[in-house]
């Protein structure tokens, strides 16, 4: 796993998005980290210093796999950045088709009598 500095993770990303256009997918995944171990950070509480938390980024398409850390500073302007590069390059996912609300419940109320007609008459 490379680990690289955001600019540079985010060139990565696009590189991959492009790359699997046709075929293929990209994993990301995001998680909160403080990059400490866990005796350190309990010495870091009882002694009241404060903990930086970050976060790290890896992504991967299956074959390469990348990854940074994004510190508190910078997390605003990474998002902001991360979030135009999912607009422009998740192209193949379809939207949601929504049924109209009166027609959706017209439709049930119809599916419901149909199944209650059908059940009345394999008693009869």
């Amino acid at each position: 796993m490379v680990r690289l500095q955001p600019d540079p993770f985010l060139n990565e990303l696009t590189s991959m998005f492009e790359r699997t256009t046709e075929k293929g997918s990209v994993w990301v995944t995001l998680k909160h980290s403080s990059e400490k171990s866990k005796v350190q950070r309990n010495k870091m509480k009882t002694s009241g210093e404060k903990i930086e938390y970050r976060c790290l980024i890896r992504a991967t398409d299956g074959k390469k796999t990348i990854s940074t850390v994004v510190g508190p500073k910078d997390h605003q302007r990474f998002q902001a950045s991360y979030a135009t590069i999912l607009k422009s390059r998740m192209t193949a996912l379809k939207k949601r088709e929504r049924k109209d609300k009166r027609k959706a419940a017209d439709s049930d109320k119809k599916d419901d009598s149909k199944a209650r007609t059908a059940a009345s008459k394999t008693v009869n």
